[in-house]
């Protein structure tokens, strides 16, 4: 019986993806009102996990046991429970609650409102690193694929090699998301004009609408419908044996435990609270094959070894966590994809879109954009992540230096602006693979706290260098005719954007405007740019 960790790094594998729709009827048993809501017949709240299904009746009685127990039910969890099922005996815990009834998660439109909530019951829960840069965590059954900005692209043929895996599988596999959850995008103008941009300042040849990864300019998948409804990896559970699988939904992980009478420790089940903070114990069969498999994400997974006794002795005894397996690596090694924005003004209200063209470089850069997503007064008001109107992560002030205060000020001051200077978009620039690392630990005992968490952003020089060219690209993006013609804002050079976009406060750090001009000297004298997108 074997921990196994499915959990996602940075990796240039665009997270795979799915969503579902709102349902139209609420039946009036209880019975019924469950299954509308959870849509599933096998998808339960965790309370409905009997007490008679702890470890001890499992041993004696041989019931109630799995071959398999998954740990977070996300963009990897999802997929996997649904594929065991077809042989195996199957349970899937997830902290967070369904997708299929929240028409924050459901909907693009509302896009920016879920990376908004940050109450306790949120799909999205947000978190901060000790670079200073905010970011979010899902916290919902379908995982990433809820919040993220639902672009689906394969994976290079390069990454594939490096990890090792047998490309001939990948390939016969991508089809099992691609006919379920991805759809061909609805271009919009700002997108037409985005394509026409890239292909102009050189990033081509124009590859057309493609799931593969090719260097150039595309048009890529979504996991968005022509509706503008969102496909999650919930939804590719409709595919599993609902004889075999059981998925419970508010199911928070405590630990896994271990049979440490051997001589190695063997993982046997997990203890998880459901959501009325009362615990359970569920336990694998008692077969070699059995195993608990850690997919709760780049965050989660190490976090949920350490607080099992998995990780390195001085940092567990600190805690008073008892030691299972002393390892040096677990927590080690965290990167994130940097990523910097510069906002793009129009003087007219722009159609929203999310990511549907992109510019893969050579030299390890993703161009894109998204539209719309600054305008309305909610996005005004509020600090939406990503594509809140407040965005711009060319951060000059060490990490030591960012206050919070510095992004109160600024959110303050723009609830004064008018509606019409958030009208525009956003042009993204993002690394690929970073070879800037850092590392994870427990801030606490409490899982539902985050860890504490340093990606070490623009650490190697590589990056940085790699920052200052995706910038210098995307600037020329935003000067491109086809993008001026578009924007109809000749009034704006590139280094008043930049500034503008300098001036943004999302993350927390004061702001200095009269650096763009130097923009390659100021982000190897002061780390700029510092931004990420988990």
């Amino acid at each position: 019986m074997a921990v196994v960790g499915a959990q996602k790094l940075h990796t240039t594998i665009p997270f795979l993806l799915l969503s579902l729709f709102l349902l139209l009827l609420s039946p009036s048993s209880q019975g019924a009102k469950s299954y509308s809501e959870f849509r599933y017949p096998f998808i339960k709240r965790a309370s409905s996990f009997s007490s008679l299904s702890s470890s001890t009746y499992s041993w004696r009685h041989g019931e109630s046991v799995y071959d398999y127990i998954i740990v977070g039910g996300g963009t990897a969890g999802c997929p996997l429970a649904a594929t065991l099922s077809k042989k195996f005996n199957v349970l899937l815990l997830e902290r967070g609650g369904v997708p299929f009834a929240n028409s924050n998660v459901s909907f693009l439109s509302n896009f920016h409102i879920t990376l908004a909530d940050i109450s306790p019951t949120s799909a999205s829960q947000a978190f901060i690193s000790t670079d200073g840069v905010l970011n979010a965590r899902a916290r919902v059954l379908g995982g990433g694929t809820c919040i993220n900005a639902g672009f689906y692209t394969r994976a290079s043929s390069r990454f594939i090699e490096k990890v090792g895996w047998d490309a001939k599988l990948v390939n016969e596999s991508y089809p099992w998301i691609e006919n379920q959850i991805v759809h061909r995008p609805k271009l919009t103008p700002w997108q037409r004009a985005f394509r026409d941009s890239l292909l102009d300042v050189g990033v081509s040849p124009f590859n057309g609408f493609t799931y593969d990864h090719l260097y150039g300019t595309k048009f890529g998948g979504t996991i968005f419908d022509r509706f503008g409804r969102r496909h999650t990896a919930a939804e590719l559970l409709a595919t599993a044996d609902p004889h075999k699988l059981t998925v419970l939904v508010y199911a928070t992980v405590l630990n896994i435990v271990f049979d440490t009478t051997g001589k190695q420790p063997k993982a046997v089940g997990v203890i998880f609270k459901d959501e009325n903070g009362n615990r359970h114990e569920a336990v694998l069969r008692n077969r070699r094959q059995s195993e608990v498999i850690l997919s709760s994400g780049a965050l989660g997974s190490p976090q949920m070894l350490l607080l099992s006794g998995i990780g390195p002795r001085a940092d567990l005894e600190k805690l008073n966590i008892s030691v299972v397996l002393d390892n040096e690596f677990v927590g080690k090694g965290m990167a994130d994809n940097p990523m910097n924005t510069v906002f793009v003004p129009t003087n007219r209200p722009i159609k929203k879109s999310l990511i549907q063209t992109v510019g893969i470089t050579n030299f390890g850069v993703y161009i894109e954009s998204s539209s719309g997503f600054g305008q309305s007064s909610d996005s005004i008001r509020c600090n939406h992540g990503m594509m809140s109107a407040e965005i711009g992560q060319l951060s000059t002030i060490p990490p030591k230096q960012r206050t919070w205060e510095a992004a109160q000020a600024y959110i303050k001051t723009k609830r004064d602006l008018p509606q019409e200077a958030f009208w525009g978009g956003f042009i993204l620039e993002k690394i690929a693979d970073p070879l800037s690392t850092g590392k994870l630990t427990l801030a606490n005992t409490n899982v539902d706290d985050n860890p504490t968490v340093t990606f070490n952003y623009f650490n190697h020089p590589y990056d940085l260098h790699r920052c200052v060219d995706g910038i210098r690209m995307a600037a020329k993006v935003v000067q491109s005719k086809h993008f001026t013609d578009f924007t109809k804002n000749t009034r704006e050079t590139i280094e008043k954007l930049l500034n503008a976009t300098v001036k943004a406060n999302v993350n927390l750090i004061p702001k200095h405007t009269n650096d763009t001009k130097y923009m390659g000297l100021k982000i190897l004298k002061d780390r700029l740019g510092q931004g990420a997108n988990l």
